[in-house]
Formats: structure tokens, sequence, C-alpha cells
């Protein structure tokens, strides 16, 4: 695949592409100013944007990519993978409930704001 059809079929820009070769997570093949990447490219790329969506740094994406290649059949992979994983579900979950305790706080408030506004807009009326 070039750029154009890389860009197209993940929803990412060129600018995206580029960026990941330079920090080594893509290694496409070079012809001149173009770019052509290969399977491998695409499955890394999908990767990429996977653990880009969980919360992992392109730092431990670029580490979790690399060990890949270590001949045990992925075993050291999978097992950071699921190790990594596990540490940032982690964090997700005590993300979520404070955001969940935000939102009860918030709308707590607005019943309040909501109440106040009737109250007042009784006395309005009542007194004219």
């Amino acid at each position: 695949m070039n750029i154009r059809e890389m860009c197209d079929a993940f929803d990412v820009t060129p600018r995206t592409l580029r960026f990941y070769e330079a920090k080594e997570l893509l290694f496409p093949i070079r012809e001149g100013q173009r770019r052509l990447f290969t399977r491998s490219d695409r499955a890394r790329l999908k990767l990429i944007l996977r653990g880009k969506r969980f919360g992992f740094s392109l730092e431990e994406i670029r580490q979790l990519l690399d060990l890949y290649a270590m001949g045990d059949g992925q075993l050291t992979q999978l097992s950071q993978s699921h190790a990594l994983a596990e540490k940032h579900l982690a964090y997700m979950l005590a993300q979520r409930a404070e955001l969940d305790e935000a939102i009860a706080e918030l709308k707590a408030q607005m019943d309040w704001g909501a109440a106040k506004l009737k109250e007042i807009a009784a006395q309005r009326n009542s007194a004219a």
C-alpha cells in the first residue's frame, strides 16, 4: 500500500504515518520519496492505533512490538502485553469511578439549581 491507501484504510493522516516511521514503529519500503507499506506495517499500525486507544504510550507500544521478533511464539510479547493491559485497565477503571462521582455531583448541583430557580420564580409570581 502507498501512503494514501494506508491513510484511507486506517483513517490517519500522512503526518501520522511519517511520525510513526520516525519513532521506529513502522518500517515502510522507501522508493525515492514514496513509501510502500507491507502487510507487516499494516498489522503494526493496527496494533499501534489499538494501543493508543487503550492509553498505552508510544514507547510502551514500541517495546511490545519489538518483542514480536523474539522467536518464542509470542510468549514474551503476550505476557508483557497482558501485564501492561492489566495496569492500564486498573487506571481506566479508577478514572471511570472518578468520572461517575463527578457526574453524580454535577447532577446533584443541577437539581439543586433547578429547584432554586423554581423557588425564586414562585416567590416572584406570588409577589406580583
